[in-house]
């Protein structure tokens, strides 16, 4: 790794750079200094010049006859915006109290995703630090923290981030997420952070004017596609590769989650993901840890989590958006849309038994064929990260709603059995666990008068082709919409919520305690569905795990003694399971 002077920058485009230290708090005077060219598009400082630099100190750089001040494309903390001057953050200052930590292996884990801005009433790591042992009574094992790069305004999802090295200043900034990660650690929780590769928020971003960052043709859903395989993208992946190592590294994150791999255009023989789970895997050797790369993809292609050796790209697990939907069509009845061809029980069925439904069948949805057969015989089943909800799957329906806005307490239920027995590796989304009331809606807080009319109009029309009333749904932009989202921990103690959460904490605890519910071999796993009955069951060695979803009782074939219910009039009767109209249980063979 070359080492470089802190204040050196990749701008191939421009002429001429010049660097400007701002004036201290010290009252020391500002200046300005030219910056000598290298043959590799790397401007440094000359000899001798900038030998002592103030290692808080805000600086900027001013490119060409330009004499706007713009942020350091590293930089690692942006105290007045992604607009204004960056500022030095030495990442080894903090003391460490994480010594003992040893990490954890995906395998047999739990995790929680979290968006650190509605976490919690303020909004800011170390208040999310505040209710870390509310995971730990859960049964956490994973928790997975919502994008936090820097972005433009004081709130939203954190995928419209522009300065990949910087954490978000209104959560915290960098030695705030440090306080977390080391808080997590002490309490025996790993950090999964969410990291977006694929493209850069609309406002703030300043790459393209120091090089070819972007792509110069092609682009996806959010805009220009960054540039992986073009001219000058070696040092566009490097600026990505040492992103990912610099969370896992100076920060002590134990994984990352990559959005939206598919959308990461790529023609090299070797694909950006199979070289960054190369090089994640020798700082795992190096730090003596497990370090976790976790993929969303929609391809629905086992390639990613195949291990290098037999010719995949290497990756630790990817999300399985296919669980998802055929659980939430089981458990509401919604079959529009992309639900279309998740409904009956039987495609649940499939899904717990081959990983994907779209295994190279028939996507209405896209009108297609789709997706290719996991190798159940090798591919271990918890490399899948499944759920019944996400910041997704939630937050881009119209109104943000939740299960728990329509479901029965009953039939909620049902839904966390499902989720966390299965032979993945079950997620849950912040709130999800009492079944919130709130909602967790799209928000945004764009500055720019046009940028926030153009997002809001945008949400609000796509919507209403599909048939929603523009009154509804909510405007992203206001700042209401984001208050709405915040949860509400006043819920956890009361009622149908406090049963609940019991319920999720007494099914991790089974997870942890019995070996069948962690085993990750696809030929254990036996389902049988009937969806005339309205009757799931999974069977994991000696322990099932049936659900009725119909209106009737009904019962299945059961041995042993029931260990969890859901509902009331649950039995085993004669060797079956008599399972009341929305009830679930859990029986263990003696």
């Amino acid at each position: 790794m070359t080492i470089r002077h802190p204040l050196a920058v990749w701008a191939p485009k421009p002429d001429r750079v010049r660097v400007r230290v701002l004036p201290g708090a010290d009252g020391g005077r500002g200046s300005d200094h030219d910056l000598v060219r290298g043959v590799d598009g790397w401007w440094e400082p000359a000899a001798g010049e900038l030998t002592e630099v103030a290692p808080d100190a805000e600086y900027g750089y001013l490119l060409g006859d330009d004499d706007r001040v713009l942020p350091d494309p590293r930089s690692r903390r942006q105290p007045r915006g992604v607009h204004e001057a960056s500022q030095r953050f030495d990442p080894s200052v903090h003391r460490w109290q994480d010594d003992a930590w040893t990490g954890r292996p995906l395998a047999g884990g739990v995790i929680y995703e979290l968006h650190v801005g509605t976490f919690t009433p303020e909004g800011t790591l170390d208040s999310a630090i505040e209710r870390l042992d509310h995971l730990v009574a859960l049964g956490i094992d994973f928790v997975e923290v919502l994008p936090v790069n820097a972005f433009n305004g004081t709130h939203n999802w954190g995928y419209d981030g522009v300065l990949w090295y910087a954490v978000q200043e209104t959560y915290g900034g960098p030695a705030a997420y440090q306080r977390f990660v080391d808080a997590c650690h002490q309490r025996g929780l790993a950090v999964i952070q969410d990291v977006v590769y694929n493209h850069l928020g609309a406002s703030g971003n300043y790459l393209p004017e120091y090089g070819p960052y972007l792509a110069e043709v092609g682009g996806n859903t959010w805009g220009a596609s960054v540039n992986l395989d073009g001219p000058d993208s070696d040092e566009v992946r490097r600026y990505i590769i040492e992103n990912a190592l610099m969370w896992l590294r100076d920060h002590h994150v134990d994984g990352l989650r990559l959005d939206a791999v598919h959308a990461l255009v790529d023609h090299r023989a070797k694909h950006l993901l199979e070289q960054m789970a190369e090089e994640v895997a020798v700082l795992s050797a190096h730090l003596r840890r497990p370090l976790t790369l976790i993929a969303e993809s929609d391809m629905n292609d086992a390639r990613l989590i195949t291990s290098r050796e037999a010719h995949g790209y290497g990756l630790d697990a990817q999300w399985s958006d296919d669980f998802h939907h055929a659980l939430h069509v089981a458990l509401t009845g919604e079959t529009t849309g992309y639900y279309e061809d998740f409904a009956g029980l039987g495609v649940l069925q499939r899904v717990l038994t081959h990983g994907f439904h779209h295994d190279g069948t028939f996507s209405s949805f896209r009108e297609r064929h789709h997706g290719r057969p996991v190798d159940r015989l090798t591919l271990p089943a918890h490399r899948l990260v499944t759920f019944a909800q996400d910041h997704d799957q939630i937050g881009n329906r119209a109104t943000g709603d939740r299960l728990s806005a329509t479901l029965s307490p009953a039939r909620l239920a049902i839904g966390a059995v499902l989720n966390l027995m299965t032979p993945f590796s079950p997620m849950l989304f912040m709130g999800e666990e009492w079944g919130a009331s709130t909602p967790w809606q799209f928000f945004t807080s764009h500055p720019e008068p046009e940028l926030g009319k153009a997002t809001a109009e945008g949400r609000i029309a796509e919507f209403a082709k599909m048939g929603w009333d523009p009154a509804v749904v909510p405007d992203p932009q206001d700042p209401e919409t984001f208050w709405r989202s915040k949860l509400d921990w006043s819920e956890p103690q009361t009622g149908a919520h406090a049963a609940l959460l019991d319920l999720h904490r007494r099914l991790i605890d089974l997870r942890h305690r019995l070996p069948e519910l962690t085993d990750p071999r696809f030929p254990t796993i036996d389902a049988v569905a009937d969806d005339a009955a309205g009757t799931i069951v999974l069977r994991r060695g000696g322990v099932t795990v049936a659900a009725n979803l119909g209106i009737a009782e009904s019962r299945v074939p059961a041995a042993g003694s029931l260990v969890l219910t859901t509902a009331p009039g649950v039995a085993v009767d004669g060797g079956r399971l008599v399972l009341p109209a929305e009830s679930a249980a859990i029986t263990v063979a003696l």
